[in-house]
């Protein structure tokens, strides 16, 4: 089977790209830096990447699909809720799609993300799959009977901004986010906010691992932290759940490899659903960080 299409994961300090088969098994990969702040640089060296996956290849042009931060406006196309700020404003489906002479396909990397992971991931064979990116911030995305929801303002999935649902009083008014507001859920479940809650209970600011290497051994201060954040998880995810009923949520992130997270947010999410029952299941990613190139390339179904 010839490869059919690629996908490019377009990060804050690099590019990664993949060439994938129809059965989604990557034959090549690499990576280039990301030319930050420098617009005409980053179209320059996505098109060098996709000329160097597609080298050696024959047949027509692989479809290309790409992951990014922000997302495209359905109203003006352009570049919109970037981290990588020389995007923003920019029309950059267009710019790429000129650069590489073809079309393609633009998602926010957290949905990529959701996509790969409902295709042939951890959310294999489920109707309605939540991906949910626990790192630097906190991103999600929709996948439905194998495809991806974007919605009407295509930011179906961004439960990130959304405040944390019930909060404590010690909780309130919850700590300052980037976008503006106070207490989203990405200010209390990012992989940062998990080591500022422990060194705000301890004095001692800790990384994730170390947090929960500490907890596993016995460390009393380290489990109180990790029970904070799956209860706020369990909340948080509690609203996915009683919204949009997903079968799975998988979860992605450095803070979805914390040994001993899982159980805690299970035991803990059913008191917080509009249910008698738990039916959703908690999995972590199957394709770790490959998961938002891959999904990129999945941004193509196979037969199109």
């Amino acid at each position: 089977m010839s490869p059919s299409r690629i996908g490019i994961d377009l990060g804050g300090t690099k590019i990664e790209g993949v060439l994938m088969q129809a059965d989604g098994s990557i034959v090549r990969r690499t990576r280039v830096a990301t030319p930050r702040h420098d617009y005409d640089g980053t179209l320059a060296a996505m098109a060098g990447l996709v000329a160097a996956l597609e080298e050696g290849v024959d047949g027509p042009p692989c479809r290309v699909g790409v992951g990014m931060p922000g997302s495209l406006s359905p109203t003006t196309g352009l570049v919109r809720n970037a981290n990588s700020t020389w995007l923003i404003g920019r029309p950059f489906r267009e710019d790429l799609a000129a650069a590489l002479g073809r079309p393609v396909r633009i998602a926010n990397d957290a949905d990529c993300f959701a996509l790969s992971e409902a295709r042939d991931g951890a959310g294999q064979g489920a109707e309605i799959v939540f991906g949910a990116i626990l790192g630097t911030g906190v991103g999600g995305g929709i996948v439905i009977g194998g495809s991806l929801l974007q919605g009407a303002c295509g930011i179906a999935g961004e439960w990130g901004h959304n405040p944390l649902p019930a909060p404590q009083a010690d909780e309130l008014p919850g700590p300052a986010c980037y976008c503006g507001r106070r207490g989203c859920i990405e200010t209390w479940l990012s992989g940062p906010a998990l080591e500022c809650d422990h060194g705000m209970a301890t004095g001692t600011r800790l990384p994730a691992a170390e947090i929960a290497a500490r907890a596993a051994a016995g460390d009393a201060a380290a489990s109180a932290t990790l029970d904070r954040y799956a209860d706020r998880a369990a909340r948080a995810l509690a609203g996915v759940v009683n919204i949009l009923d997903p079968q799975v949520i998988v979860l992605g992130g450095g803070v979805s490899n914390v040994d001993g997270l899982y159980p805690r947010i299970e035991d803990r999410l059913g008191a917080h659903m509009f249910s008698d029952m738990v039916a959703v299941k908690l999995r972590q990613a199957r394709h770790g960080a490959s998961g938002g190139v891959r999904g990129a390339a999945w941004l193509w179904p196979a037969k199109e």
